[in-house]
């Protein structure tokens, strides 16, 4: 079984009315691949570094789930609200970890 990943997401939002156009648009793709919004926020506190106005946590059931997502060719003009609304963006998937 595929262990469960989460994207982890920091950017800068440069232009607040064309991103309100993303979340909404994404979150039917999200379900459709079973993902989690798990935090969004744009207040996030730093305790270390320097952190971006947007930061969020989307878990997947699986890894092939996360890639299949982000190279869906829905997405594809929803990436484009996000790339065109945001700078300094910071995207990784990291696995779940497991104590077994």
């Amino acid at each position: 079984m595929s262990p469960i990943v989460y994207f982890i997401i920091s950017y800068d939002i440069v232009d607040v009315e064309l991103f309100n156009n993303y979340g909404p648009k994404l979150i039917p793709l999200l379900m459709k691949y079973n993902a989690e919004v798990l935090a969004s926020d744009t207040e996030a506190i730093v305790f270390e570094g320097s952190a971006r106005r947007m930061n969020a946590i989307i878990k997947f059931p699986s890894k092939d789930a996360a890639m299949s997502c982000y190279n869906d060719l829905e997405y594809q003009p929803i990436k484009k609200i996000r790339l065109d609304s945001t700078k300094n963006c910071t995207m990784v998937l990291v696995k779940q970890l497991s104590l077994q």
